[in-house]
């Protein structure tokens, strides 16, 4: 090849380099990878979108018979008016637990919370939050503060209502009924799950003021606390019976306590012998009714709790507070062997789903 030819070579080749790097210079570059979305938390993948209102429940326990028929209550309700509806609870009935579960509630900002707290102190500034966030708050089941669930109190006045059951009411008509089971007199334990759940305190405090009521007919030998385990609980009344074979009656202040007490009872082969109260009515409660494992249960009424969480919830989103009572009480049924096929009985009973 000539010099003059291999000259020409050498420039079509720079060229043609030139026009590789300058059509790399221009191209635009990709876009960079996004980084996934944080996963929801259970609370936030429920919460529904729309301009309707919008009704959080958080009960204190997933799973409970008396909860899921508070959840089917405000569910229903909520349906009839209109209004967005989502719950969530703990797995346990435990502060540490339920408080991140508000946490994120509060984080989806809906118009209203009901709450079943899990303490009466542990949770009453994750529920000022919420307030200061500016979301109604109500009371279901459970109450917070040393008020006995007076929300008229200056430190306690944000709370819009407390709904729920009069607790002291309900262990004197418990106990009392047992005390009669036992013919007056004889030796009396109570099962609690802890102390500082504000109806199970209350409970005792009924249940105390009724065996005060027999003048010392009645002994109270005994409280145990069985942080809401049946297992626990029937271990520690099998321990009671051993050491007081005489023993006359028994008061659980939750299923979970009225289910190992039962259990205890049944394992030492005096059913019948031993009555025992069960404050609550799932379904299994009332088949340990129907087979006389248990001798009364004491029903609230969750379904209506929910239903009045709804409408005063509502209420106050329409800016009619002078509707919404402080303290809205729901009645009980008491369920015997005598009654339980009655239509007001069976309707009583909390349902499991």
């Amino acid at each position: 090849m000539s010099y003059k030819h291999l000259r020409i070579s050498m420039w079509i080749g720079v060229l043609a380099l030139l026009a590789l790097v300058l059509g790399a210079c221009t191209a635009v570059a990709p876009a960079p990878a996004q980084a996934p979305a944080a996963a929801p938390t259970e609370a936030a993948a429920e919460a529904p979108a729309g301009d309707a209102p919008t009704v959080a429940l958080i009960y204190g326990v997933r799973g409970d018979g008396f909860y899921i028929t508070m959840e089917a209550g405000a569910r229903a309700k909520a349906a009839e008016l209109g209004v967005n509806f989502f719950a969530d609870g703990p797995a346990q009935f435990q502060p540490a637990l339920q408080v991140p579960i508000l946490d994120a509630v509060i984080a989806q900002q809906p118009d209203a919370i009901c709450i079943a707290a899990t303490d009466r102190q542990a949770l009453i500034e994750p529920m000022r939050r919420a307030y200061d966030a500016g979301i109604h708050m109500l009371s279901v089941d459970t109450f917070i503060g040393d008020t006995a669930g007076d929300y008229t109190v200056p430190e306690l006045d944000w709370m819009l209502s407390y709904i729920g059951s009069d607790n002291v009411q309900g262990g004197e008509i418990g106990c009392s009924a047992i005390i009669e089971a036992m013919g007056g007199e004889g030796k009396f334990y109570i099962q609690d799950v802890r102390p500082g759940i504000s109806t199970t305190d209350q409970r005792v405090e009924g249940c105390k003021n009724a065996i005060e009521a027999t003048g010392g007919a009645v002994e109270l030998i005994g409280l145990d606390y069985n942080d809401d385990n049946a297992a626990k609980a029937a271990e520690q009344t099998s321990a009671v019976l051993a050491s007081n074979p005489d023993l006359g009656g028994i008061f659980g202040t939750n299923l979970f306590s009225a289910r190992g007490a039962a259990q205890a009872v049944a394992n030492a082969g005096l059913t019948g012998v031993v009555k025992v109260a069960n404050f609550d009515a799932p379904e299994d409660a009332i088949v340990a009714l129907q087979n006389n494992v248990v001798d009364i249960v004491i029903a609230q009424h969750p379904y209506e709790m929910g239903e009045k969480c709804i409408e005063f919830a509502l209420a106050a989103v329409n800016g009619d507070f002078d509707s919404i009572p402080k303290r809205w009480p729901t009645g009980y049924t008491i369920i015997t062997r005598e009654n339980v096929d009655t239509e007001e009985a069976q309707q009583s009973i909390y349902k499991s789903e």
